[in-house]
C-alpha cells in the first residue's frame, strides 16, 4: 500500500501548488472580464458577481495521481423575486441528491417577463430558474469573453473552453513552455453557482442521474463545499499532526479505480458512481466522527482503511449513507452550519441505486480489500494504467 501511494497516487506539493497558483490566475483575468462584459442596467439579465470558489480534492488535499483537473464555482447576480424552494427528490429521477427549485415569487413584476422567457420554465404552473438555460448563457458569456483573455495571457499559457450539453463548461490550459517549470496540460471545470448565503451555492444538477433518468431543468443541487472545507480545517486541527485520514481515502480512490479496470459492464461503470468520490469522503467523516481522533495515527494506517472498508461494506448491505451535513445534529460545534442545512431534510445517498447493485458493490468492495497486492500488480502496468488527458 505505501509504495502504491508513493508511485501512482501521492501529488508533489510542489507541482500541486504550481498548478493551483497557475489556475487561479488564468481564472481570475477570465472572471473578470466576463463580469466587465456582462454588465447591463436593470435586472433583466444574468451576471457574474466578480469572485469564484474553489472546490474539490485538489483545494482539500486528497487529489490522486496528476494536479490536471480542477473544480471551481463562479457565483453569479441573479434578479430579485427568485426564491429557494426545497423539494422532494422521490419521484424526479434525483433520488440520493438534496433538489432545490429556485422559483418565481407570486405577483412577479411585467418588467420582469423578458428574464422569465429567456431563464425560467413552468413547473407546477410557477416559473423556476432553469439550470439548462443558465448553463447554455454562461457557457456562451464566457466564450465571448475568451478573444481578450487569451490575448492577455498568451505569454502564459494557450486556453480553449470546450462543454457538452447539460454540464458546466471546461477550460483547458495548456502552459507555455518558458513560463512555469511544470508543464502540466489543465482542465478546469467552471460551475455556475446559485449564492444562498452563509457559503452555501446551488449548482446545476447532472442531466442524468444513477439511473440514466433525465434530471428536471428547473430543479437544482445543493454544494456544501466550504462546509466540508472547514470540517477538514477542524479535523486537521484536532487530529494528531501524522493523522493519515486523507491518506486513507486516496488509497481507497486508488483501489477504487483498479478495481475498476477488471469490471464488465453494465456494473463497471456502476461500480464508479455508487462509490463516487463524494461517497467515500461521506463516509470517512462519519467514521472520523465515531471514535478518537488519535486513532488515525500513521502508524495505524492498515487498520484504519480496513475499519472505512468495513464500515462502507456495511453501508451498501444496509442500503443506506445518510448525506453528512443534511439535517445532522452530531456535529462539532466548532463547525457551524447554515440554518438552510440544519432544517433540511435528511438524503440518503445510496437510495438511487436499486439492492442487487450494492449488494454486488459490497461484495466487490470487501473482495478488493482482500485482493488489494494482486490487484495493485496487475493494474499497475503500463497497460492499465489511464491514458494522459488530452488538452
Amino acid at each position: 500500500l505505501e509504495s502504491f501511494y508513493g508511485r501512482q497516487l501521492r501529488l508533489s506539493p510542489h507541482v500541486l501548488g504550481h498548478s493551483k497558483a497557475h489556475v487561479g490566475r488564468v481564472v481570475a483575468e477570465l472572471v473578470r472580464a466576463a463580469k466587465a462584459q456582462g454588465l447591463q442596467p436593470g435586472p433583466l439579465s444574468l451576471s457574474l458577481r466578480g469572485d469564484f470558489v474553489r472546490i474539490g480534492s485538489a483545494y482539500e488535499q486528497h487529489k490522486v495521481r496528476s494536479p490536471d483537473c480542477f473544480d471551481i464555482l463562479v457565483p453569479l447576480r441573479l434578479p430579485p423575486h427568485l426564491e429557494p424552494q426545497p423539494c422532494s427528490a422521490e419521484g424526479l429521477g434525483t433520488r440520493g441528491a438534496f433538489v432545490c427549485g429556485l422559483r418565481a415569487r407570486a405577483g412577479w413584476p411585467r418588467r420582469y417577463r423578458p428574464f422569465a422567457e429567456g431563464f425560467c420554465v413552468e413547473l407546477q404552473g410557477r416559473s423556476h430558474l432553469s439550470s439548462g438555460l443558465v448553463l447554455r448563457w454562461f457557457q456562451g458569456h464566457l466564450q465571448r469573453c475568451l478573444g481578450a483573455v487569451r490575448y492577455r495571457l498568451q505569454e502564459r499559457c494557450r486556453i480553449s473552453l470546450s462543454a457538452c450539453p447539460g454540464r458546466p463548461p471546461t477550460l483547458h490550459i495548456l502552459p507555455c513552455s518558458d513560463y512555469v517549470c511544470c508543464h502540466i496540460s489543465m482542465a478546469v471545470r467552471l460551475i455556475p453557482a446559485i449564492p444562498l448565503g452563509d457559503a452555501l451555492y446551488l449548482t446545476a444538477l447532472p442531466p442524468e442521474g444513477p439511473q440514466g433518468s433525465p434530471a428536471p431543468e428547473a430543479l437544482w443541487g445543493l454544494n456544501a463545499s466550504r462546509q466540508e472545507q472547514r470540517l477538514l480545517s477542524w479535523l486537521k486541527e484536532q487530529a494528531p499532526a501524522s493523522s493519515c485520514h486523507l491518506k486513507c481515502l486516496q488509497i481507497l480512490k486508488g483501489l477504487r479505480d483498479l478495481r475498476g479496470q477488471g469490471l464488465e459492464e453494465p456494473f463497471s461503470s456502476q461500480w464508479g458512481r455508487v462509490l463516487s468520490s463524494y461517497v467515500l469522503k461521506t463516509a470517512l467523516f462519519s467514521l472520523l466522527l465515531q471514535g478518537p481522533l488519535e486513532a488515525w495515527d500513521e502508524r495505524f494506517l492498515v487498520e484504519r482503511l480496513e475499519d472505512l472498508v468495513l464500515y462502507l461494506r456495511d453501508c451498501l448491505r444496509k442500503q443506506v449513507l445518510m448525506h453528512f451535513f443534511l439535517g445532522n445534529a452530531s456535529l462539532p460545534e466548532a463547525v457551524a452550519l447554515p440554518r438552510f442545512l440544519k432544517e433540511a431534510a435528511p438524503v440518503n445517498l445510496l437510495s438511487a441505486f436499486d439492492g442487487a447493485t450494492l449488494d454486488l458493490a459490497a461484495f466487490q468492495l470487501i473482495n478488493t480489500w482482500f485482493q488489494a497486492p494482486h490487484i495493485i500488480r496487475m493494474y499497475s502496468s503500463p497497460r492499465y494504467l489511464r491514458p494522459a488527458p488530452t488538452p
